[in-house]
């Protein structure tokens, strides 16, 4: 009998009728069963250390490829460090992103925290997979727990076989990538596996031909409206909508002529130009096809917020939105600043406008969106400006949200504005969110203490770090949420400062 086996032997049957073996070289305890405990940890170690591999080894890992950007200077690896430690942890996507403009790298020692973060936080994703380099996706494949970052970022990697046995980003990544360079190409791909492609699969694949869209599109996404995925349906209806010349545009233009018609009125002896309204009637199937929704309830909250309305008015809303502006120029041979001002017959104004601006958007017509933003007509509705700014060219941006900060100081719309708002918020928009901080600050109401604490949580992430020397201008018994606002512009100047080094 082996000494193992004579040691189980005593355990089983306990110390007190069967005396442990002496193992020579083991500690000796004193008492039974410690020298029984002792001598078996002592003979476990040696069956370990003697035993060989019962399995093949496993294969050698790939060595890391080499990089070929640089990784972040010193001082901002050790700010990165901070950061995942949990210091100011929501300017994380923003160092990643502000890193990869740059055309640098996260440090090796920082990915396997990185990674384990975006486990976690799927909206953080994008920005690991641009700033953490080749490394970060080789590190990525020896953990299935990181295998996110493999085609989450706009480069899949690899060739064609992407699409053959790609996972689902991976082959929206492939494919976007080719809507870029060969639409055609991209168009084919999808055609030959279009009926095998589970719906959600079909949904993000047609998403991707807002890259390089033209009417050469147009047949494959009329097809789509027959889709029997809703999603599919509406992602296709959406892109025909914005396609110049489309078919479906001249069918949404002919029903928004019958639903908005010129009329003559003379007001104060004067001959003036109305619009008629008329909203639809009926909703059909050619409606419904075209991606209009049928709302039996009568009424119905319209996409992106606000009030209830009627069936009818919705109708009239999405009719509008999907058909192209240039019907209006060519309808009332107006400029669009001069028509979004023409007055409405009875209470439809609302209505119009809305669907307008959402045709502005849609269309990316910053014209429109101009007209819209200044013309007055909308006062009801900053939401939907706000929308609306990020068709404007940039330099006009700043400008024109200032000036809808200002309009709605004071009421409760204006978080729900700034939300919409994206940053960075800089010259006159970021002067507007000062002075709007510094007033509610100066009034010090319990419903500005309110105000300032959501203010502040949306300006740290985007307001212009260059603000914190004016807000530390006011009075020095400034609520808590200004002195923690002031703390993370600080931090974020520091760390833009230092990845520029």
């Amino acid at each position: 009998m082996t000494a193992w086996n004579e040691h189980v032997t005593a355990a089983l049957l306990g110390t007190e009728r069967r005396d442990p073996p002496v193992l020579p070289g083991a500690p000796d305890a004193g008492d039974r069963p410690g020298r029984l405990l002792d001598q078996a940890a002592v003979l476990a170690v040696r069956r370990r250390a003697g035993r060989v591999p019962s399995v093949e080894a496993p294969e050698p890992v790939a060595l890391a490829p080499v990089e070929d950007v640089p990784a972040v200077p010193g001082p901002a690896a050790a700010r990165l460090r901070r950061i995942l430690g949990g210091e100011q942890i929501r300017v994380l996507p923003e160092w990643l992103d502000a890193a990869a403009r740059r055309g640098l790298r996260v440090p090796a020692q920082s990915l396997p925290d990185l990674l384990e973060r975006g486990r976690g936080d799927r909206m953080l994703r994008p920005s690991i997979a641009r700033a953490a380099g080749r490394r970060g996706v080789w590190l990525a494949l020896q953990n299935t727990d990181w295998a996110y970052l493999v085609g989450s970022g706009d480069d899949p990697g690899g060739g064609p076989e992407v699409w053959e046995t790609g996972t689902r980003n991976r082959r929206v990544a492939y494919l976007t990538r080719l809507r870029g360079a060969d639409p055609g190409k991209a168009r084919k791909l999808l055609r030959e596996t279009w009926a095998t492609e589970p719906a959600p699969d079909r949904a993000a694949f047609l998403a991707t031909f807002e890259h390089g869209l033209s009417l050469d599109d147009e047949e494959f996404l009329e097809s789509a409206l027959e889709d029997r995925g809703k999603d599919v349906r509406q992602i296709a209806s959406d892109l025909l909508a914005r396609m110049p010349g489309s078919a479906y545009g001249e069918r949404m233009a002919a029903r928004a002529r019958a639903c908005l018609t010129a009329e003559s009125r003379v007001a104060r002896g004067r001959e003036q130009t109305w619009i008629r309204v008329e909203p639809p009637e009926a909703h059909g199937e050619d409606l419904a096809r075209d991606g209009v929704p049928f709302h039996p309830s009568g009424s119905f909250a319209p996409r992106g917020g606000g009030a209830p309305v009627g069936t009818r008015a919705a109708w009239l809303r999405e009719i509008l939105a999907r058909t192209p502006l240039a019907t209006w120029t060519e309808l009332f041979a107006l400029p669009p600043m001069e028509i979004v001002c023409l007055p409405v017959s009875e209470s439809d104004g609302r209505d119009v406008h809305i669907g307008w601006a959402r045709a502005a958007l849609g269309q990316h017509d910053a014209e429109w969106a101009r007209a819209l933003l200044k013309g007055g007509v909308m006062v009801d509705e900053p939401e939907a400006l706000a929308d609306l700014l990020s068709v404007l060219p940039e330099a006009e941006r700043d400008p024109a949200a200032a000036d809808l900060i200002r309009w709605v100081e004071g009421q409760p719309d204006l978080l729900r504005v700034l939300e919409r708002v994206p940053g960075p918020w800089t010259g006159a928009l970021a002067s507007a969110v000062v002075a709007t901080i510094a007033a509610s600050t100066e009034r010090n109401t319990r419903r500005d203490e309110h105000l300032i604490t959501q203010l502040c949580r949306l300006a740290d992430q985007r307001l212009d770090p260059a603000a914190a020397s004016r807000l530390e201008l006011l009075e020095p018994a400034v609520p808590r949420a200004v002195t923690e606002l002031i703390a993370t512009l600080r931090f974020r100047d520091e760390m833009l400062k230092e990845l520029n080094q």
